[in-house]
């Protein structure tokens, strides 16, 4: 029996796949993974470095699957492929320019086992040229609870960091948004909304990396904010079938959440979006006591027009101490 199918989508990733290849076929957990890649009709020599990575580890070698797309269709699409193909207990997406200490996955492993849980979640470390932050996550005893707490940004409802079921995926017919590539991994935030037992690693084992970080600015078009927000629309959809109006204030914040990513691109046609998307959502600002008062400040000058402010924060923070501290 397989415990873990860890799936990697590749996609112009030749700098960083070796790295990522090594982290996991080093993990502590044994042969009790299976390594599927997908390969999403990469067009840079990212398989064939990954190929000769799986040379050097000739026992991992009947672990590993590369399956190929014969076009690019997208993140989403690929961890779909992914999962058809899985058959471990547990699933863990896993992006193929990051890396992981070697004990992540028999540590998260062995802690859903012991609290019989659905999904497992931990803390982080997000990496940068120089230097690394750790990016501690909160703990909750309940699904619902972490759900809300996901929805109001308290919680990230990033895949990378959860160990799930697998069986969450298929019972609830749970799939990633093919073709929707921006927020896919609001698909974390169903899979918490029919889990039935959770649980929380106080440990960071994962390096998301983060090289570029003007990255947003520069690759992200309207249309992709477009696919972001069908996803939001999808997710908060199925949240309010399910749990009807118990959920309006923390749903109200994942769209200002969503739309908070205009604030930061200092462009007038971003502010714009900022304006027309959920205007509805806007009179909960001020409630949303899980986000720092930084960002509710953001938001609400924006609500009333004052991109001084706005833009002002840009040149201070993100410019200078991102761009010059954490680079």
């Amino acid at each position: 029996m397989v415990k873990i199918s860890v799936i990697v989508p590749i996609y112009k990733v030749e700098r960083f796949i070796a790295r990522c290849a090594k982290s996991l076929f080093n993990q502590t957990l044994g042969e009790d993974i299976e390594y599927i890649f997908v390969d999403d009709a990469s067009p840079d020599g990212s398989v064939k470095i990954l190929q000769d990575i799986i040379v050097e580890y000739p026992k991992r070698f009947q672990q590993v699957k590369i399956l190929h797309h014969k076009f690019n269709q997208g993140l989403p699409a690929a961890r779909n492929t992914g999962l058809v193909e899985a058959i471990g207990e547990y699933v863990f997406h896993f992006d193929s320019d990051d890396y992981a200490e070697p004990d992540m996955l028999e540590t998260l492993y062995l802690k859903a086992i012991e609290e019989k849980a659905d999904i497992v979640w931990c803390d982080w470390f997000l990496s940068f040229e120089q230097n690394e932050r750790y990016m501690r996550q909160p703990s909750y005893s309940t699904s619902f609870e972490a759900l809300k707490a996901m929805l109001s940004g308290a919680m990230k409802y990033n895949v990378w960091n959860k160990l799930v079921k697998r069986s969450l995926y298929i019972d609830n017919h749970i799939s990633f948004p093919s073709g929707y590539g921006m927020g896919e991994d609001m698909t974390m935030i169903l899979l918490f909304a029919y889990a039935k037992r959770i649980t929380y690693v106080p440990k960071a084992f994962y390096h998301y990396v983060k090289l570029n970080n003007n990255a947003l600015t520069q690759t992200c078009s309207i249309e992709q904010f477009d696919a972001l927000r069908h996803n939001v629309q999808w997710v908060s959809g199925h949240l309010e079938k399910k749990y009807g109006e118990k959920l309006v204030k923390e749903i109200a914040f994942l769209k200002l959440e969503a739309k908070f990513p205009f604030l930061i691109m200092n462009d007038d046609k971003f502010y714009n979006l900022w304006k027309q998307w959920y205007p509805e959502a806007n009179r909960y600002i001020w409630k949303n006591k899980y986000i720092s008062l930084r960002s509710r400040c953001l938001q609400w000058l924006a609500w009333k027009n004052q991109f001084w402010g706005v833009r002002l924060y840009c040149t201070i923070v993100l410019k200078f101490i991102y761009g010059i501290i954490y680079k």
